[in-house]
């Protein structure tokens, strides 16, 4: 299986795509859309949405898994948030991928063993579980723990185990 993984953000959207055809789980990309302040919100949406696009062509994953909706105390930020995600979901689903959410403390759990995980425990677990040479950077290693997750939940549902839950 090889997934598209997305931390949506509407500056610095993570994403990897994580394979485990193999059986074990492997990095293929990972990396970081930028999008300086100086970009309006609406072109930043079509970067993210471009970009994505552009790497589901080029690895051409199964599915997508994304971070949930988290709480914050903005509704500016929660709505700057909500359109980031909007424009990757779309992405994924103009490529026809299922996408899959998963909320951050599964996430923090699934990869670092607690929900109270720091950001720099996340890049160190991802980095390690996948024999990265490097540390990816906090949005990179949030998107690798994102397909990380949505790996172990999906061989979880095959032993009969609840997964993630499909948008």
């Amino acid at each position: 299986m090889r997934v598209l993984a997305i931390d949506a953000s509407l500056r610095n959207t993570g994403v990897a795509i994580v394979d485990a055809n193999n059986g074990r789980p492997r990095s293929l990309y990972f990396g970081t859309i930028h999008n300086a302040s100086s970009l309006r919100s609406s072109s930043c949406l079509l970067a993210i949405r471009d970009r994505l696009a552009e790497l589901i062509r080029e690895h051409e994953p199964d599915c997508c898994a994304i971070e949930s909706v988290i709480y914050v105390q903005s509704y500016k930020t929660a709505i700057v948030l909500g359109a980031a995600r909007g424009a990757a979901i779309l992405a994924a689903a103009e490529n026809g991928l299922a996408i899959f959410e998963y909320a951050p403390n599964r996430i923090k759990q699934a990869t670092v063993g607690t929900g109270a995980a720091g950001k720099h425990q996340v890049a160190f677990m991802v980095r390690a579980l996948l024999g990265l040479t490097e540390t990816p950077n906090a949005d990179a290693a949030d998107a690798l723990a994102i397909g990380l997750t949505h790996l172990r939940a999906q061989e979880a549902a095959r032993l009969g185990v609840r997964g993630g839950v499909q948008i």
